[in-house]
């Protein structure tokens, strides 16, 4: 498989950290994907032109500091599905979490309640209990959590159905495009309709899903979204945001938001006198001048994106998630010893596989001493995520042995 691979040479492109003299096997781009080779030679460029330009920096072509954001739009809205002016980089998740809230968070009359997921991540639940409070409402009444009826998937079906008995009472649905602990992959066009047909609207935290899999959100009439790019687009610690607004809304110049300088149109950004100009799209969201370091590793991960193809990606991803399944499921050692709690569907996951393994943390230290970086949850299980852009078919082969051998010590 590796050598029918056509994105096999990815590899090369990215540092692997070094564990026990040898490359490790990562598994965890989940929570922070590896550094591509020539982030470093962007980045220094960047430095270089600041070195010898200064502020001029801000206006010297070919890459000028003020339209910095202009320079990844396509490569964003390729990945999710969407226009360029529907999508930009800006921020962290949180801040932008709060951004969108602001804008999409209007309780009036009976139309008051938030609907997420229960047991979801910190980031999001306390975006939403914050601004419920905001507004001198009560999260109790206000924030309703849905879980799963059977074990740790949600169907569609439960979704619209909850969303449905909220009906006029919701407000707004924030689900996550797939969720961080499950990895499963939600149907967001069909639960942003039936949001919609009750009068609501439906945003999602796209953290786990940016770069996993390939999105539609113009089409899916997804509200807004949300996302970070240090997981699986390989940004770097803590890197830029993104955000989508719906053209149907990003259009609209009157559209409740929060304004900054960096949010009037750049035409007369710079005569200062305090008239606010909405810029086109979704770039009158933004706030303040770019952080030009990191948007610049941000782009030198995305150039490999758009290099190998997000479609690419995610057919490399089904045999790999799939291959890592296969071994796991059949071998009469580990059937035994593992379950599988990610969607069985392939449809209905991206990249990552959460494992429930007999003997907890004692078995993911133990991987982690033989050279394996991967990412443990309680209660009892570990986040694996053969991540097609650098990972390999041999990397999986020799993880399975590294636990085989672990349970048979």
């Amino acid at each position: 498989m590796d050598e029918k691979d056509e994105l096999a040479h990815f590899q090369d492109q990215y540092h692997f950290p070094i564990r026990n003299n040898r490359k490790s096997i990562y598994f965890c781009g989940n929570s922070l994907g590896l550094q591509p080779k020539q982030t470093r030679t962007f980045i220094n460029n960047q430095l270089d032109n600041w070195a010898q330009n200064g502020v001029e920096g801000h206006f010297l072509e070919p890459k000028p500091w003020v339209k910095y954001s202009e320079l990844n739009k396509a490569s964003l809205a390729k990945l999710v599905g969407a226009q360029t002016s529907e999508v930009v980089s800006m921020n962290n998740l949180t801040t932008n979490l709060h951004l969108m809230l602001a804008s999409f968070y209007y309780p009036k009359g009976k139309r008051t309640k938030i609907l997420l997921e229960k047991g979801a991540f910190p980031s999001d639940h306390y975006a939403v209990e914050s601004h419920i409070k905001r507004l001198g409402l009560n999260p109790d009444e206000h924030m309703v959590t849905l879980e799963p009826s059977e074990g740790s998937n949600f169907s569609t079906d439960e979704i619209r159905n909850k969303i449905t008995e909220l009906g006029e009472e919701l407000a707004l649905l924030m689900f996550p495009g797939v969720q961080y602990y499950s990895g499963q992959f939600f149907d967001m066009g069909a639960i942003s309709k039936a949001a919609h047909e009750v009068g609501a609207f439906a945003g999602f935290d796209l953290a786990h899903a940016m770069g996993n899999l390939p999105m539609n959100l113009h089409d899916d009439n997804v509200d807004f979204a949300t996302w970070c790019s240090y997981k699986y687009l390989n940004a770097g610690p803590g890197s830029v945001s993104g955000i989508f607004v719906h053209e149907k809304h990003s259009s609209n110049p009157d559209f409740p938001k929060l304004t900054g300088w960096w949010g009037h149109a750049l035409a007369n950004r710079f005569e200062m006198d305090n008239k606010f100009v909405p810029a086109d799209g979704v770039n009158a969201w933004m706030l303040s001048n770019l952080d030009i370091l990191p948007m610049t590793a941000h782009m030198a991960a995305l150039d490999l994106f758009d290099k190998a193809g997000i479609h690419n990606l995610r057919e490399k991803s089904i045999l790999l998630t799939g291959f890592l399944e296969y071994l796991l499921i059949t071998d009469e050692l580990l059937k035994n010893k593992t379950s599988i709690i990610s969607p069985k569907d392939q449809s209905n996951r991206g990249c990552q596989l959460s494992v429930k393994v007999e003997g907890g943390k004692e078995v993911f230290n133990s991987l982690i001493e033989a050279g394996v970086i991967l990412d443990w949850r309680e209660p009892g299980v570990i986040r694996l995520a053969p991540t097609p852009m650098y990972n390999s078919f041999l990397d999986v082969w020799e993880f399975f042995e590294i636990l085989k051998n672990i349970y048979a010590s």
